[in-house]
């Protein structure tokens, strides 16, 4: 690949751009309320789904509540009416009246369970909204701490995130003077290499990985036309000659 030396000088001036960036992000995404807020936000989506969860089985509940009341009262009609028709002499058969009598034993047995069950479910129900209570109350104040944990992040990141929005439009200036198939080279190795994908060749020493570059590499180097974009033999970053690289 071929590009101007002043090109792939300002190809450093974008690595710097870029370093400075990342250190921005860095800082941002290690201040305590930006890990507080993950934590937050972390425990609010599962404390929702609980809420969720517990909202149906109110309402699950609550219908079995008001079947259990219907299947009570329907019992207990029978048993009035049935009770009702020997009050008034209606059952004047002595096998009608025992049977009937008979009946009455079992509906009142009957009641009791139906009873029993409808209590239980009165306190399942009782149970579950308490406990739908709870999460929604835990939701408010999770939704609260968010808020205030956000504003003084956001207080505390101000000057971040102008430094941040500074140097990426400082960036995007700069890396206009860059070819885009170098700049996308360098895109490309930045983003296998940890974020550098060019380095300054500096005492005879890639600044990048630290490693020094052999006398014979440097003679390839030495030789190679200045608008030769090298890369590291070491790294395989893209290899900036400077002033202070040694070749001479």
């Amino acid at each position: 690949m071929r590009a101007d030396a002043f090109a792939q000088h300002t190809l450093l001036d974008v690595q710097e751009l870029d370093r400075r960036i990342d250190q921005l992000r860095h800082r941002l995404g290690s201040l305590p309320e930006t890990q507080r807020l993950a934590a937050l936000a972390t425990e609010r989506v599962e404390v929702d789904g609980q809420t969720r969860d517990a909202r149906i089985e109110v309402d699950d509940l609550a219908r079995e509540q008001r079947k259990a009341d219907a299947d009570v009262e329907q019992v207990k009609a029978r048993r009035t009416r049935d009770q009702d028709r020997m009050d008034r002499g209606l059952v004047t058969s002595p096998k009608d009246l025992a049977r009937m009598q008979d009946e009455l034993v079992s509906l009142a047995r009957r009641i009791s369970d139906l009873e029993d069950t409808e209590l239980e479910v009165m306190e399942r129900l009782e149970a579950a909204q308490a406990e739908h209570t709870r999460l929604t109350a835990r939701l408010e104040e999770l939704d609260a701490e968010i808020a205030e944990v956000t504003a003084r992040r956001d207080e505390l990141a101000g000057d971040i995130a102008r430094d941040g929005s500074a140097a990426t439009e400082e960036r995007a200036r700069t890396a206009s003077g860059v070819p885009e198939d170098l700049l996308a080279l360098y895109e490309r190795i930045r983003a296998q290499k940890g974020g550098t994908g060019a380095a300054a060749l500096l005492r005879r020493r890639c600044s990048g990985c630290q490693m020094d570059i052999t006398a014979a590499d440097l003679g390839v180097v030495s030789k190679a036309p200045l608008d030769e974009v090298l890369r590291c033999p070491e790294c395989d970053r893209i290899l900036v000659r400077t002033a202070e690289s040694g070749l001479r």
